[in-house]
């Protein structure tokens, strides 16, 4: 009897969503676009992000960049290492996703997934390190003390890499948010479902909502809003074309956004810290050491 009623049983597929602003929104447009495997056999149905939902999800980066940024290096570390925790529970899924997306085999596919999850652990160290790293006291010619360190540059726009649809978005997105940025992430338009199944992960793993959002779709269409909006502070080309990138580019020089340009990346090397300083500030701050002139006398 219940051999029977298996197999009358019907597959329940997954609805896959936006994430904006810590919820799963479909697109305000109601457009979705289908996504298929290596071999073109039907995935599932993904939303077709308007520019509409673009400004939403930077609207949403905008309001956590406040939190996110005063939070401690500490507790950044401890949300970035609780999405490693998060992702290790739900790795075959990963697997899964990762292989039908990219047509790797399970083996290939487990090496990426283990390396994306390691990849968080290595960023949730560098946290409470990065500022030891790239600031510090620096010696002047007076009675100062000059103290410079490093500060998030606020909401950044990250064009997600087209083929390495996992350890590749992680590879761009960790390093942003680890040092107090918020980000809009727009993933592989050919291969999503990684991207949006890690928002799942995120909205889980106590990141504040809005730290990160992930759109769906169109790449040209939802990055160009972004490189244009003025309240959008840089942007990583990371996954554009070369054509798309000059027009990103050229959009982004309107409020002077850093620009991250796109550039070959070994994904499964260990990366440094570039990704990491490409988005960050340098405050320097002058105060007097008390020395009272040339008698050298001080208080």
């Amino acid at each position: 009897m219940s051999d029977k009623s298996e197999q009358q049983r019907l597959s329940v597929f997954k609805t896959y969503k936006l994430y904006v602003g810590g919820k799963f929104p479909r697109s305000e447009s109601g457009r979705v676009y289908e996504v298929t495997d290596s071999k073109g056999n039907w995935l599932a149905n993904v939303p077709l992000s308007s520019r509409k939902d673009a400004r939403d999800a930077v609207v949403a980066a905008r309001k956590a960049f406040g939190g996110w940024s005063g939070a401690t290096a500490y507790n950044r570390g401890q949300i970035l290492y609780r999405i490693a925790e998060m992702l290790e529970g739900r790795r075959e899924q990963y697997v899964r996703e990762v292989a039908d997306a990219e047509g790797l085999s399970k083996s290939k596919a487990v090496a990426q997934v283990d390396a994306a999850i390691d990849r968080w652990v290595w960023y949730a160290g560098w946290t409470d390190k990065i500022a030891q790293v790239v600031g510090g006291g620096n010696p002047v010619a007076g009675p100062f003390f000059n103290l410079s360190s490093p500060e998030p540059t606020g909401v950044v726009a990250i064009v997600a890499p087209q083929e390495s649809s996992f350890l590749g978005l992680v590879n761009v997105l960790a390093p942003v948010i680890a040092t107090g940025n918020t980000a809009i992430v727009v993933a592989s338009e050919k291969s999503p479902l990684p991207a949006l199944s890690l928002g799942e992960v995120l909205a889980t793993s106590d990141l504040p909502g809005g730290v990160v959002n992930v759109l769906s779709g169109r790449t040209a269409e939802i990055a160009t809003p972004l490189a244009a909006h003025q309240d959008v502070n840089a942007i990583d080309l990371a996954g554009a074309g070369e054509d798309l990138a000059k027009e990103l580019e050229i959009a982004a020089a309107d409020n002077l956004k850093r620009v991250l340009r796109p550039q070959p990346v070994d994904h499964a090397a260990t990366p440094g810290i570039d990704r990491m300083t490409a988005f960050l500030e340098t405050k320097t701050v002058w105060h007097p050491t008390g020395s009272l002139g040339a008698s050298g006398s001080s208080y």
